[in-house]
């Protein structure tokens, strides 16, 4: 007999009977205050081949829908920092030191100031591009293309361009 393997029981003949019993169930001692559905991501931020970062300069939660647009055109993935995350609540993992690191071949970072904390798990980006309207933004310091204007006029036109040539 090979290794790991077992012989068969012999089937016998149970007989068995169902009973019927009256129960109460106590009322529960929890209360539900919120339930939160779970984000599921195709692939892992990790693992992206274009990332489209939002920072502190995104206004409304329901704004993330221009950053979602240029991602899916570049076929890359949405990201976060800590503040939209961990200020803010509205998502879950975020890219930075305390995050997740990421090495994208492209990296917009939009409304990012370019803390270090940020800085840290970017740096492995082969190309950074930083959208901010403070033109002294630290991010500039590390991007390799730089737009200064406003992430709600400029990303939307970037999303437009690259429709078109794909």
């Amino acid at each position: 007999m090979p290794p790991r393997t077992f012989d068969k029981l012999e089937r016998k003949d149970v007989k068995g009977e169902v009973v019927k019993v009256d129960v109460e169930v106590e009322e529960p001692r929890t209360e539900i205050l919120e339930t939160k559905e779970i984000e599921a991501v195709k692939v892992k931020l990790e693992e992206a081949k274009v990332i489209v970062a939002c920072g502190r300069g995104v206004e409304k939660k329901e704004d993330i829908k221009i950053f979602e647009e240029l991602a899916e055109t570049l076929g890359g993935l949405v990201g976060y920092t800590r503040p939209l995350c961990e200020d803010r609540r509205w998502f879950t993992e975020w890219i930075g030191l305390s995050g997740h690191y990421v090495k994208p071949a492209l990296y917009f970072a939009c409304g990012i100031s370019g803390v270090i904390q940020h800085i840290a798990g970017i740096r492995d980006s082969k190309i950074i591009v930083a959208i901010n309207k403070d033109p002294e933004a630290p991010i500039f310091e590390i991007a390799d293309y730089m737009i200064v204007g406003d992430i709600y006029e400029v990303v939307p036109a970037l999303s437009a361009a690259f429709k078109k040539l794909t």
